[in-house]
């Protein structure tokens, strides 16, 4: 592996446990980065080899002092706290680490490289604190506890389990890092957290993405709308890609539904003098706006992978070596305004698709508005029973959650570092509040894949339904049965939540 390249691959190794291979030639490349480095830095002043951090850069470290440094920078900046990142994001934050350093841009040890690809190999995670990082430096904080784990000190997850690194490496056989030059730096200093968890976002955002295409089919199904909003014609006379590939979508989901309408053949012909039509001439715009509502979606999460593969490939700390000019150069690609204002982005949009699965899901529970179901899909009796009437609460308060924490945090900066980094992307904690979001979201979709399976049952129209709706459906009915008697919904919720993500 000489660099992950794609999308693809991070995933076949984050969510698809491939195992991390290092080849010659990044191996070549990155020890020929070492040495240029260690030799260039014998009588110039390099930043994190020979001076202090910071606004501390202004401070000469002699020579016998210059390994500790990197010990002090690391054991200092271990200072997270609140809620741990779950193991795929750790997973994926040292992939990112990985292949950024592997791109022999950094000089670091081939022995940094190699520890960081035995940790994902046998599965051990570093206990990484979700608070602390300000996404300029890179995320220091998060990335010292990784950097924590790779000495051997810290604390790590392996075979479910919390324990001592020390206690783990001894166990699985595995020596800590010893530094060598500026090791700690090149560890801490980058956007490999952000990254790694922008790609954990994209991949669930993707998966939410393909559930409301497929409700919002299921939805048209059951109350039999007309086909000429997602047509071709229609689509195509907007220019927007994404608006054309979600209507194009639609159609094969419902390809071979026998529910939906051909608008020609109910209105376009025989006698229509009625003061008020029999038939509903245009359904509510969550039904009949998806194209228009899940283009932009679609659109805004092909630009995050984008982002995201661009930055996967990027050398991302500072200072940067350059081999082929046999140069050093000094500057901020640790900061991480792309991931931050991408993350921004990726929240705002799937704060819409949780927005568009509460209308719908108000849609089928109403019936003043859907005029075909009981209230609140309620199979018992009415008055007596409650359907989805108490969970309605949840989807309403979860959805609310998630507008407010679609709040940009790209535009919060905060000066810091004793105004050293007086300007800060802040996209750690952009990318770790889209991922809170991207939970909400699929809480939202679990209630609305309840009711509607509630709804098809209700109208007895499963025959008729297309075949992509009835595989989905039949999948929930093996969690949730169809119900007339009230019972405890939580568990439920949280088994239909971990079927939507799987």
């Amino acid at each position: 592996m000489k660099t992950l390249r794609t999308y693809e691959d991070f995933k076949a190794i984050v969510f698809h446990k491939k195992q991390v291979v290092i080849s010659k030639e990044a191996k070549h490349l990155i020890e020929e980065s070492y040495n240029f480095l260690k030799e260039f830095a014998n009588d110039k002043i390099i930043y994190g080899v020979n001076t202090g951090f910071g606004p501390m850069a202004q401070y000469r470290i002699e020579p016998e002092d210059q390994l500790q440094l990197q010990y002090n920078l690391i054991r200092s900046h271990a200072s997270g706290c609140g809620e741990v990142f779950d193991i795929k994001t750790v997973r994926a934050a040292i992939l990112c680490r990985l292949n950024s350093l592997s791109l022999g841009k950094s000089g670091v040890h081939i022995e940094a490289i190699e520890l960081m690809r035995d940790l994902l190999n046998y599965r051990i995670t570093p206990l990484i604190f979700q608070h602390g990082g300000v996404g300029a430096s890179g995320d220091l904080v998060q990335l010292a506890h990784l950097a924590l784990v790779l000495i051997g000190e810290g604390e790590v997850f392996y075979k479910g389990l919390r324990r001592p690194t020390a206690e783990v490496f001894a166990e699985v056989g595995i020596k800590p890092l010893q530094i060598h030059l500026r090791e700690g730096l090149s560890l801490m200093n980058g956007t490999s957290v952000m990254t790694g968890l922008a790609g954990v976002n994209l991949y669930y955002a993707e998966k939410l993405l393909d559930w409301t295409v497929k409700f919002s089919c299921a939805i048209n199904e059951l109350v039999q709308t007309y086909d000429d909003h997602f047509s071709e014609e229609l689509n195509n006379a907007k220019q927007h890609t994404g608006q054309q590939d979600i209507a194009k979508l639609m159609r094969e989901f419902l390809a071979d539904s026998k529910r939906t309408r051909k608008r020609a053949e109910h209105l376009y012909q025989g006698e229509h003098n009625e003061t008020v039509f029999k038939e509903k001439v245009q359904e509510y715009y969550s039904l009949r706006c998806v194209p228009q509502i899940l283009g932009p979606v679609l659109d805004t999460l092909q630009h995050t992978q984008r982002i995201f593969e661009e930055e996967l490939n990027s050398a991302n700390d500072n200072p940067i070596v350059d081999l082929p000019n046999q140069q050093v150069y000094h500057g901020g690609n640790f900061h991480g305004d792309y991931i931050s204002l991408e993350m921004d982005k990726l929240k705002l949009v799937v704060t819409r698709m949780a927005m568009l699965a509460e209308r719908q899901l108000n849609y089928l529970l109403n019936p003043k508005v859907n005029e075909l179901l009981p209230p609140f899909v309620n199979a018992g009796k009415l008055g007596f029973n409650f359907g989805m009437q108490g969970v309605q609460f949840t989807a309403t308060s979860t959805t609310a959650e998630c507008q407010t924490l679609s709040t940009s945090m790209y535009v919060h900066s905060i000066p810091n570092n004793n105004d050293n980094q007086d300007i800060v992307s802040m996209g750690t904690n952009a990318a770790t509040l889209t991922r809170k979001v991207i939970e909400n979201a699929f809480q939202v979709l679990a209630i609305e894949a309840i009711t509607i399976a509630q709804a098809i049952d209700i109208l007895g129209c499963y025959d008729q339904l297309s075949s992509t709706t009835k595989e989905w459906y039949n999948e929930i009915r093996t969690i949730i049965p169809f119900f007339k008697e009230d019972m405890v919904f939580y568990p439920y919720l949280k088994e239909a939540t971990s079927w939507l993500k799987k």
